[in-house]
């Protein structure tokens, strides 16, 4: 891989501990949010419901309460672990003839031909159900200590502050700014003149989007509750912005849409167990991957040596193989794995609490900015989850009305032998289920504290014979691979990421730990206090 960065950076992160509760996520300012809830005598999954919405107005390209998610629990009074799953799902009123296929392919790393005008990928044609809403009224209705208001408070007061522009949100918004401007209330939204928002010099000067919209979407949800996002004003406003513009999604489909509890997929490794999401996730592609490390991977030391990162980039191209090959939302094919490889922007976030629950939670609109269109009356930024679906008919995973869409998020909680706890998850599309797999091994089979292990380099084995390593790997790693693989390399890096981006917390005994992905410039771990 050409590039032109320098050789001598080093980028570091350090994870944070605390005897009181730790939210790890993509965004800080999210992050605090959550920490300010558990501080306030919250449960874990109020953080996880407070946090969720501050995500959804502080960094919008990648989830909000248009997208969909799911999250792995663990209950510490209970020792029990639970998965709430609110996948999105094609609108039952989707017509298949309405996506004609026309020639090429959607993308160079999209395998599916291409759709007339690319209804599938963008716009309201593109829309499915969106879950994030129904999620949180699951979690809350289950665990939460707190009112629902209260832990939405903060989104409302983020909206009306406006989305700061710094050169993250800049470059966010303009790898997206030329469909962003085919929609004009997506334009309104993150556009200034037709382009993207800058930062000035001035270290004073300050530059906001304003939200209102939002703001005002924010604060009925706050007041009304969950279930009037499918089944009442905002229901009806949402339906019908998106049929006005063309888009198939209803009333009734969001009236018809819950959360569902799941029992998680229990993975046995290494003398302790890894909990994932069970179906139409990589939880089963992840289940795999572990099932080849415990026969093959044989711990020696304190890192893994070339011999482990060989194992792991054969045990990861083994179940991409399986998962590509035969999968989708019919009997017999919902837990071989998701999505073909595409690209996707998505958010994953971990929390701990004090008592010892929690979370991993990752949650996307898919693509970046989803469907790139807002719906004028909530100014609600909507995914693109149609494109999940191959639009060739006579596949498990074809387009069709009323489908469960696969996705390719791998949120998990882990007990290792030694008895510590970690939720872990990431952000990155195709590149998450490997981010997992090596970080659950880098603490399960080579006992790293967090710190060590957020900061030990991995590989990427997703883009089929294709194997990337970290130029941080040693010599002897990065040789033994060259030799054996179809081997590229890159750098950490902030835009675009090349090894996905994780939040993890990590429990041992009464002291919690947090760590984000270093080269992430907004992610942190937060502890409360």
């Amino acid at each position: 891989m050409a590039d032109q960065f320098s050789s001598h950076q080093h980028i570091r992160k350090p994870a944070v501990s605390s005897k009181g509760g730790i939210v790890a996520s993509q965004s800080r300012r999210a992050a605090e949010i959550g920490a300010e809830v558990l501080a306030a005598g919250g449960d874990c999954v109020d953080a996880v419901v407070a946090t969720t919405f501050a995500l959804g107005v502080l960094e919008p390209w990648m989830s909000g309460a248009g997208g969909g998610g799911a999250m792995v629990l663990y209950r510490a009074r209970e020792n029990r672990y639970e998965v709430i799953d609110y996948g999105m799902r094609s609108p039952d009123s989707l017509r298949v003839e309405d996506y004609p296929l026309t020639s090429g392919a959607a993308s160079d790393i999209f395998p599916w031909p291409r759709v007339r005008d690319d209804r599938n990928l963008q716009g309201p044609g593109s829309i499915a159900v969106p879950g994030v809403v129904a999620g949180m009224e699951e979690a809350h209705r289950r665990h939460a200590k707190m009112p629902w208001q209260e832990l939405l408070a903060p989104s409302v007061k983020l909206a009306g502050e406006g989305l700061l522009v710094d050169w993250w949100t800049t470059l966010m918004i303009a790898s997206s700014a030329a469909d962003l401007r085919r929609y004009p209330a997506s334009a309104a939204a993150y556009l200034k003149d037709g382009l993207p928002p800058n930062a000035e010099w001035g270290i004073k000067s300050v530059v906001r989007m304003p939200q209102d919209r939002l703001k005002a979407t924010m604060a009925h949800l706050a007041a009304q509750g969950p279930r009037d996002f499918y089944q009442g004003d905002l229901a009806q406003s949402i339906a019908s912005d998106i049929q006005a513009a063309g888009g198939a999604l209803s009333a009734s489909d969001l009236a018809a849409f819950r959360a569902h509890l799941r029992e998680p997929l229990k993975i046995p490794y290494r003398g302790g167990n890894v909990f994932a999401t069970p179906e139409l996730t990589a939880g089963p592609t992840l289940a795999h991957t572990l099932r080849l490390l415990q026969q093959k991977l044989k711990p020696g030391g304190g890192r893994p040596d070339a011999t482990a990162y060989t194992e792991y980039a054969l045990a990861l191209q083994s179940a991409y193989r399986e998962r590509l090959s035969d999968m989708g939302d019919a009997d017999g094919r919902r837990a071989l794995g998701a999505e073909h490889l595409a690209p996707a922007c998505t958010t994953h976030f971990s929390v701990v609490d004090g008592d010892g629950n929690m979370a991993a939670v990752t949650q996307t609109l898919l693509s970046t900015f989803g469907s790139k269109f807002v719906t004028p009356q909530t100014g609600l930024t909507m995914n693109n989850g149609i494109m999940w679906f191959d639009p060739t008919q006579g596949v498990p995973n074809s387009l069709a009305p009323g489908k469960r869409c696969l996705t390719n998020y791998t949120p998990v909680v882990a007990q290792a032998a030694d008895g510590r706890r970690l939720a872990v998850g990431a952000s990155g599309g195709r590149r998450i289920l490997p981010a997992v797999a090596q970080l659950l091994s880098f603490v399960m089979d080579f006992g790293m504290d967090l710190d060590t292990a957020i900061h030990t380099p991995r590989i990427d084995a997703s883009e089929g014979a294709i194997v990337i390593g970290d130029l941080r790997l040693p010599s002897s790693v990065r040789d033994s691979l060259r030799k054996q693989f179809d081997y590229e390399e890159a750098r950490i890096q902030t835009f675009p990421m090349k090894f996905a981006c994780p939040s993890v917390t990590l429990r041992d005994g009464t002291t919690n730990f947090g760590a984000n992905e270093a080269a992430h410039a907004w992610g942190d771990a937060v502890a409360e206090g």
